[in-house]
């Protein structure tokens, strides 16, 4: 009697951006439902649906379904990842490569419904790579063809689209029938609030001084939220108040932010109303070239407690504040704090200052860190734990090991029962090679399995940490702090080692949770040179108050 041969588990993966579901009709549930039809024709059962709705698939950042689904198949839940089309599952080629080169190495096969392609052979993975080049390719003439259209509309005045605080975004009559073109109209009630803005930012206030005034009146933004001073700062420098179209400010924006600013953006007369006078413009910026000017900054990396201090009434991350004072003598003094971000940010509608001496502060934690890097119960603790977890690392890894171990250890029963069969003239010659060779075979990608496997346990035990190793790494806190890390590393360093630090009332540190983990132990190994191991490949944390 031959054995039922069980179907073939597959993971229906569909996705589809707002944009594509409102111009192109691209239906999730559309999708889903020829999908599921396709399965049960070919005989496959559904294992699970991965649905992303209303999201790009420029890259897998923000797509829950998606992460899912590769979470999942590490554990080889299902057997097919299943898609109406390629572009579904990735949008780049590359990505939509490496997501399927993550599939093939848990020997998952990925299938497109509308492209007759699979990737199990040779031939299908060429032929996906080809149809994978070439989409990518015409979806990259799409983007350039609209990109050109855009600027094409910018250079003409048009507004190409988005909110902006002071105007409404109208529709507006086209030549193109087929084509909706989008206008600015004044939003009057918006349009008082920048023109305030607009006034107070000329008489000399500052970006401070404007978020309280606008926030303590009650306004608020086109998303009904308080001002930020970066709120405010955008607000004073876009030339769309001005009745300007400015375009193309910043390159690759998706995939480069800040960093590739266009120095030659587009500025044109637009064809929408101004709310502000050019001669106010003009004044607004040129304040706001005189205070870019001044060489008042100094780098943040000189306080390693930025964002990492909580401020005790709101919770929010603690950022640099500076006061000028004069002592009795005339001299000039600044004082520096850390201050509330969400005060510092928005003003006294979000919070206050609750302001702490930097000196104090930095001086107390650093403190209290190398008298607790001395312990020698905390030093005890971390090496039981990244033993422990060492340990938990190798349990899964043997148990896998011995399934394997007990199957091979079958099929050696079987090649002797066969080869006792054969001899005992109970099964021909030609069944035995036959039977023998897929024993062999077998035997053979078991035996494949395995080696990583020992290889990797053998690795794992042999690494295991001593007390001495931690101790000597611990006690070099100081050493490495002080002397051995630039600026930039002991400020990540205590990121990485902080978790949180609170304030009381009077402004006095309450509490320093820390973390000691193996990212911590890998900065401090690189303070105090090349240590005689290596354990970053060894993942352990734990949580201290102090």
């Amino acid at each position: 009697m031959s054995q039922q041969v069980s179907p073939k588990k597959v993971a229906i993966y569909a996705r589809v951006s707002t944009t594509e579901q409102a111009e192109e009709g691209y239906s999730i549930d559309e999708q889903i439902r020829v999908l599921k039809e396709f399965c049960e024709k070919e005989g496959y059962g559904v294992y699970d649906e991965y649905v992303d709705r209303g999201i790009s698939g420029k890259n897998i950042t923000g797509r829950p379904a998606i992460k899912r689904l590769l979470a999942d198949a590490e554990q080889k839940k299902f057997d097919i990842v299943l898609v109406w089309k390629m572009n579904r599952l990735a949008r780049k080629s590359l990505d939509l490569m490496n997501i399927v080169e993550q599939l093939n190495s848990k020997n998952i096969a990925f299938r497109s419904y509308t492209e007759k392609y699979e990737t199990e052979t040779p031939t299908g993975k060429l032929h996906f790579q080809m149809m994978a080049a070439i989409a990518e390719y015409e979806r990259n003439n799409i983007a350039e063809n609209v990109k050109m259209g855009m600027i094409a509309r910018a250079k003409d005045g048009q507004w190409n689209g988005g909110q902006v605080m002071g105007y409404d975004v109208v529709e507006k009559d086209s030549e193109n029938k087929k084509r909706k073109q989008t206008g600015l109209q004044i939003n009057e009630q918006e349009a008082k609030i920048i023109r305030l803005i607009f006034q107070m930012y000329t008489t000399g206030h500052g970006y401070k001084a404007i978020a309280n005034k606008i926030n303590q009146d009650g306004y608020r933004t086109k998303k009904n939220k308080t001002f930020s001073l970066n709120a405010i700062k955008t607000i004073v420098t876009n030339p769309v108040y001005a009745g300007y179209i400015r375009y193309n400010v910043r390159r690759d924006w998706n995939e480069k932010r800040r960093n590739n600013i266009n120095p030659n953006p587009i500025i044109v007369k637009g064809e929408h109303p101004s709310i502000i006078s050019e001669e106010t413009w003009k004044i607004a910026q040129k304040v706001y070239k005189e205070r870019s000017c001044k060489p008042n900054r100094i780098h943040e990396g000189v306080f390693p407690l930025t964002g990492i201090m909580r401020c005790p009434q709101c919770g929010a991350g603690m950022v640099i504040g500076r006061t000028t004072n004069r002592t009795k003598s005339g001299v000039k003094r600044v004082l520096e704090y850390y201050v509330c971000g969400a005060w510092k940010n928005k003003g006294t509608v979000a919070c206050r200052s609750n302001a702490v001496r930097t000196e104090y502060a930095d001086d107390y934690v650093l403190n209290k860190l190398e008298a607790l890097m001395k312990s020698e119960h905390l030093t005890k603790k971390l090496v039981d734990n990244i033993n422990t977890k060492q340990q938990s690392l190798v349990a899964p890894l043997q148990r896998e090991y011995e399934q394997y171990l007990q199957e091979l250890e079958r099929y050696k029963k079987k090649s002797v029962k066969l080869l006792d069969a054969f001899t005992d003239e109970v099964i021909s010659k030609e069944v035995f090679q036959r039977k023998s060779r897929s024993i062999e075979e077998t035997m053979t990608n078991l035996k494949a399995q395995m080696e990583p496997l020992q290889a990797q346990m053998q690795s794992t035990v042999s690494s295991e940490v001593t007390y001495e190793k931690i101790r000597a790494i611990m006690r070099n806190f100081h050493q490495a702090f002080t002397q051995a890390l630039t600026r930039e590393q002991r400020k990540r360093l205590l990121h990485l080692l902080i978790h949180q630090i609170t304030i009381d009332e009077s402004r006095e540190i309450e509490s320093i949770q820390i973390k000691l983990n193996d990212e911590v132990l890998e900065e401090l190994q690189l303070g105090v040179g090349e240590m005689s191991e290596d354990i970053s490949s060894t993942p352990f944390s734990v949580l201290v108050a102090i």
